[in-house]
């Protein structure tokens, strides 16, 4: 049988097809080309399709390369950490050449209750320490790039007394830069604390608010409370006064020590009869965090403005906890605890597996500064009995210096200036 011939359109394009080595060598070309950037064109598939960063994939592919060069710097970054180094691992090393970062005497705005050396402390190895961290160094802090990022901003601290002494401390890394007729310290024994850099036209602000939501401790300077109550749903209360705010540092923790459970107002501090429930302090701490990233996502524009919260701070009044006596504390501690899983029973793990929970679930962009561990190494450096009194000390407690030593405020300067550089560290390195 015979082939049909072939009509004479079929027989041209055959022709040409056989006889164009232009044809083949374009299909040619385009097969290499797949097979030498076959790679590239895989990755730039996965960047679209955004590859959940659990697959298999090395953590330095071209894949993760490629999206940091295209991540947006958050707001006040100037660059990036260094890639793989957490900063709050590390370890406390003696410096005396960069260490104090300025001297007691000559930051006038260190309250009385945190100036050890004028009242009195003997020594001063616990100016001299700086925080090394294990893989790398924290940038120098420089005061005149704060300043020029802060120029016609308002930076906040809410929360504690210890808030309130990280605010102080920021301002004594600050202040000297500033000719003395371009600062002030308006200090008010109202909720709200401002210092001015008049030159930057900027402010550095602390509000009392040692719950953040509304309680019956809010008085800034009468709120030794035994019975402490938080009213739900109240952080507007306080919050009104924190917009317009650029940098906001949160703190809450120390106030809520009281027990296992906390008092919860519902409805108002004013109603005739209160409504008054008890929660876990757990529950109750999920609630006031759940509040504040709320009032974050409400009330910030985070394309412009930065958020951190601050972890707590730990207390040293069980010298029992590092193997010490067992009715003693921090009083008469000059050194620091070498241990480095050191962890002591006043700081609650639970409150702080409360903060991971929350933060986790959460969409807003908040800087989380972990100063708990550096800090509980640090049993020498509170302000023990070297602080104003206010109020007179009995016979008894003169004879026990131990039973009216503060273990929960620090002295300055000191640990509190490295919660400010590792702020500073990721505020402009992220």
């Amino acid at each position: 049988m015979k082939v049909p011939p072939l009509s004479s359109t079929s027989s041209s394009l055959l022709r040409k097809a056989r006889l164009s080595p232009y044809l083949f060598t374009f299909l040619a070309f385009i097969l290499f080309v797949a097979i030498l950037y076959g790679e590239d064109f895989t990755c730039t598939l996965s960047q679209h399709l955004q590859l959940d960063p659990s697959d298999d994939h090395p953590p330095h592919s071209s894949v993760s390369k490629a999206a940091k060069k295209r991540e947006k710097l958050l707001p006040f970054a100037i660059g990036r950490g260094e890639e793989g180094c957490d900063i709050f691992s590390g370890k406390w090393v003696r410096d005396e050449s960069t260490r104090p970062p300025y001297e007691e005497s000559d930051c006038p705005y260190i309250q009385p209750q945190l100036t050890c050396q004028k009242h009195g402390r003997p020594d001063r190895d616990y100016q001299y320490w700086r925080w090394q961290p294990n893989d790398c160094s924290l940038p120098d802090f420089n005061a005149t790039l704060m300043l020029e990022a802060l120029r016609g901003k308002r930076m906040l601290f809410v929360g504690d007394s210890l808030n309130r002494g990280q605010f102080v401390s920021l301002v004594c890394l600050l202040h000297s830069v500033i000719p003395e007729n371009e600062k002030s310290m308006e200090a008010s024994y109202d909720s709200l604390t401002v210092f001015r850099a008049k030159e930057y036209n900027a402010t550095i602000e602390f509000y009392w608010a040692p719950f953040l939501m509304e309680s019956n401790s809010d008085n800034a300077v009468i709120h030794r409370v035994s019975d402490r109550i938080v009213r739900k749903g109240s952080i507007n209360t306080h919050g009104k006064y924190w917009k317009g705010a650029d940098i906001v540092v949160f703190n809450t923790y120390l106030w809520w020590m009281t027990g296992l459970k906390m008092k919860i107002l519902k409805g108002s501090f004013q109603d005739e009869v209160k409504e008054i429930v008890e929660l876990s302090t757990e529950d109750a701490y999920r609630m006031v965090m759940k509040s504040m990233l709320r009032w974050v996502q409400t009330n910030m524009d985070l394309k412009k403005t930065r958020v951190f919260f601050t972890s707590m701070s730990p207390t040293h009044a069980k010298s029992i906890d590092w193997g010490g006596e067992a009715n003693g504390n921090c009083y008469n501690e000059t050194t620091m605890i070498e241990d480095p899983a050191y962890w002591g029973s006043d700081s609650r793990k639970s409150v702080m597996q409360v903060i991971g929970d929350v933060f986790r679930k959460s969409s807003v962009p908040i800087s989380f500064l972990n100063i708990t561990q550096l800090s509980s190494y640090r049993r020498d450096a509170h302000t023990s009995i070297y602080k104003k009194q206010w109020s007179p000390l009995t016979p008894e407690q003169l004879a026990n210096p131990a039973s009216y030593a503060d273990c929960v405020h620090w002295c300055m300067p000191g640990v509190q200036d490295t919660w400010n550089e590792l702020l500073y560290a990721k505020l402009f390195y992220p």
